[in-house]
């Protein structure tokens, strides 16, 4: 080195440099490698910071926005999972007022269906066609039916084969888009779901 060339001690030229590396500008730390999603929620964490600094009101404004639309998902997620329980608890039970509830048995929730077909109410004989199908792979043992199971339960707790479980996971998909996703369905549309249900009868009968 040029200092120790020019006679001075090493050990005073390195007890300097560890003197002034040890300050705290000269702290040395390893950088880690960021992953890109915590950098962008700590630039939106520093972004939301900076907006309620600058703009207290609008960030007050901002949060109660946020908050209603939070209220607002949580209403309709309610609401989705007491279309679910009506379409299929409540379409297979009478509607008797004042009586004792009563599960229906396939054939008549297949009646009842064809009744609200008739009266032109097609996504709710849709919603009793399905219960009538699946009271009747009851029977067939091939699902266990009980009133607080979901469609989707009964996909995958169904005994159908491949073939047959595809099927199965169709119509169940059909009855969420008509039943719980509110797409309209006519006449043309229920009786589709009807022969799809009925040759998924077939198919668990030909096995």
């Amino acid at each position: 080195m040029l200092l120790v060339a020019q006679g001075i001690p090493a050990d005073s030229v390195r007890a300097v440099v560890r003197q002034v590396f040890g300050r705290p500008e000269y702290e040395w730390v390893e950088a880690s490698r960021g992953h890109w999603l915590r950098d962008l929620f700590a630039g939106f964490r520093d972004s939301l910071a900076q907006f309620s600094e600058n703009h207290p009101t609008g960030a007050r404004l901002l949060f109660w926005g946020l908050l209603v639309v939070l209220l607002a998902l949580l209403v309709h997620l309610g609401f989705m999972v007491w279309r679910i329980y009506k379409a299929t608890v409540s379409a297979a039970r009478t509607p008797e007022p004042g009586a004792a509830p009563v599960l229906l048995d396939a054939h008549r929730l297949l009646a009842r269906a064809e009744a609200l077909a008739a009266e032109g109410r097609y996504t709710d004989a849709l919603a009793c066609r399905f219960a009538a199908l699946v009271r009747e792979l009851d029977r067939r043992k091939v699902l266990a039916f009980h009133p607080s199971k979901t469609p989707a339960e009964y996909v995958h707790e169904a005994r159908l084969g491949g073939t047959g479980q595809a099927s199965f996971a169709g119509l169940v998909t059909r009855l969420y888009r008509h039943v719980f996703g509110g797409e309209p369905v006519d006449e043309t549309g229920y009786r589709d779901f009807g022969a799809a249900a009925g040759a998924l009868l077939h198919h668990v009968v030909s096995r």
